[in-house]
């Protein structure tokens, strides 16, 4: 039986309203973002914006978030009404969750205070994809964990994405124009740039690997609470439903 938005409890509301603030957020910051970039290579004189654009739309950053969005936008339809989406929507919230939490500890450990190459950041922007929202998808996981049908076997489909989003583009980065500096090579972030290791690309194979470890750490980590979180509310229920 599905519980409406005012009957719900109190948990069930606050979390129905940060999902749909947080969505409207992301949204607001990539859009916010977007404009300030394409004024400032504008400004910068680029030949091609459709670059910068494509170059834009290849942070890992920017996907994750706008998938963040798509799934909390979901979310809020199902709290008002909708039919739940079943196991293969939890394994997409998983792997959503687990790249957003990936994204705000890599940038908050190794990126935070480097000017990017996306154009000038926006302050409130960088914070709302960088560290609100991420923290946000980790805290709605915590408080609805018990209720997500998830299983070890999934972190095989939780690292599909980011292996292709490193082929892709550690394959495009040699053969990119840096528009900024006129270098033939353009890399979204600075670890997966071999002219910053001194050993060069075997530092960004470390560097690939380090990530891989942290996403699938991370994602071990969300689904061995959701299943501590599903047997311990089991009992609960089974009570509820002989009451």
């Amino acid at each position: 039986m599905t519980t409406s938005p005012t009957t719900a409890s109190p948990i069930r509301r606050v979390v129905l309203v940060g999902r749909a603030i947080i969505a409207v957020a992301i949204l607001a910051a990539v859009i916010g973002q977007l404009i300030t970039s394409v004024g400032f290579w504008t400004a910068r004189g680029d030949e091609s914006i459709p670059l910068d654009l494509l170059n834009f739309f290849s942070f890992f950053t920017i996907e994750s978030n706008l998938l963040a969005m798509v799934v909390l936008a979901l979310l809020v339809a199902a709290q008002l009404g909708r039919p739940r989406i079943g196991r293969r929507f939890d394994v997409l919230l998983l792997c959503a969750t687990t790249y957003m939490v990936v994204t705000g500890i890599v940038y908050n450990t190794l990126l935070r205070g480097i000017e990017l190459p996306q154009g000038a950041t926006l302050g409130w922007s960088n914070e709302v994809l960088h560290l609100i929202a991420p923290l946000w998808m980790l805290i709605d996981w915590l408080l609805t964990a018990g209720k997500r049908e998830v299983r070890f076997a999934d972190l095989r489909i939780v690292a599909i994405y980011p292996v292709l989003w490193l082929v892709y583009t550690l394959l495009r980065g040699p053969v990119t124009l840096d528009q900024a500096s006129g270098r033939p090579w353009w890399y979204p972030y600075p670890f997966l740039d071999p002219a910053t290791h001194a050993n060069g690309y075997a530092g960004v194979a470390v560097m690939c690997l380090i990530v891989a470890a942290t996403v699938l750490l991370g994602a071990a980590a969300l689904v061995a609470y959701a299943r501590w979180r599903r047997r311990s509310l089991a009992p609960r229920e089974a009570n509820a439903a002989r009451a």
